[in-house]
């Protein structure tokens, strides 16, 4: 490989959506709107489960940080998509590419693990859960997503611009994704897509199996609720949990395990589409509009804000 004669890439470009030219606008208008609700319902919710202190609960404290990160996946991601519907030139350099690796789905997938968990603790151990669920183990329970996260971004990006991109520079995508990368690589890369295939696997069966245990033993507990109040609210403290989790579990199961006969690039990019500008701008949506306790909270910050306004 060293003796070939080929040229180094220094920056990629997108070849994007594919649509009709009269599309356009309306495209473009549509994924903003995506984006200014992601901004606006994950940033207000963070927002109101900071100013509001009947929300400064451990499971609050998860749906704040699930918040953050649908906040960063969409801004390296969104603007420079937005961008794209009108530049001739859709580049993007190394470093970009890199960083919009780095806020990946694993690090969601871990913190709807660590929501579960606190379900788990909350409806399986009512009497226990300000023992079990405590500051220290709580942010642990934050952390570890992030830390893990982090280190599968930064691990497989590390081992992938260390290669030789001299193929192409066009990437079949609207973003960054690492199976379109690894295409431009001028050499091997069984070892890469081994690094993907177990490191992807690993985080995803264990905030799978978290996520399935402790709904086994909830289903159990919700069962031996013998008054119909106390299994409704049971199960309504994780209806919004569970909505987000079908969701996301759902577009990743049809990504990664649907057959192959199926499989196209464009189907690809347009499942992409679902879990990078649709799925963040739904999170804040599901937990306020299903979630008794975030509309209550709503409804006293406004209260307040009224009364402030005509005091």
């Amino acid at each position: 490989m060293a003796a070939e004669n080929y040229t180094r890439i220094t920056e990629f470009i997108f070849i994007g959506l594919k649509y009709h030219p009269r599309m356009q606008v309306f495209l473009f208008l549509l994924f903003l709107l995506f984006y200014l609700v992601t901004m606006t319902g994950n940033l207000g919710m963070i927002i109101l489960i900071q100013m509001d202190s009947r929300l400064h609960t451990p499971m609050y404290f998860f749906l704040s940080h699930l918040s953050f990160v649908d906040v960063c996946f969409s801004s390296v991601v969104g603007p420079k998509m937005l961008r794209d519907f009108f530049a001739e030139r859709k580049a993007i350099s190394f470093l970009g590419c890199a960083l919009q690796q780095w806020f990946s789905v694993a690090i969601e997938c871990l913190l709807l693990a660590s929501m579960a968990y606190d379900h788990y603790v909350a409806i399986c151990n009512p009497l226990l859960y300000s023992a079990v669920m405590s500051q220290r183990l709580c942010i642990q329970l934050v952390v570890g997503p992030y830390t893990v996260g982090f280190l599968n971004t930064m691990t497989h990006a590390t081992a992938a611009f260390r290669l030789p991109f001299c193929r192409s520079n066009i990437i079949n995508h609207f973003f960054c994704d690492m199976s379109p990368l690894l295409s431009l690589v001028c050499a091997d890369t069984w070892i890469n897509k081994l690094l993907v295939f177990i490191v992807a696997g690993a985080v995803l069966i264990v905030s799978s199996l978290t996520i399935l245990i402790s709904y086994f033993y909830i289903f159990i507990a919700i069962l031996r609720i013998r008054s119909a109040d106390g299994r409704h609210k049971a199960f309504s403290t994780c209806s919004s949990h569970l909505t987000a989790v079908a969701i996301l579990y759902g577009t990743l199961f049809f990504i990664y395990v649907r057959p192959g006969t199926i499989f196209s690039l464009d189907l690809n990019k347009m499942v992409s589409v679902f879990y990078t500008a649709v799925i963040p701008m739904l999170n804040p949506l599901i937990y306020s509009l299903r979630n008794k306790e975030v509309k209550a909270a709503m409804c006293r910050t406004i209260a307040r804000r009224k009364l402030c306004i005509r005091s």
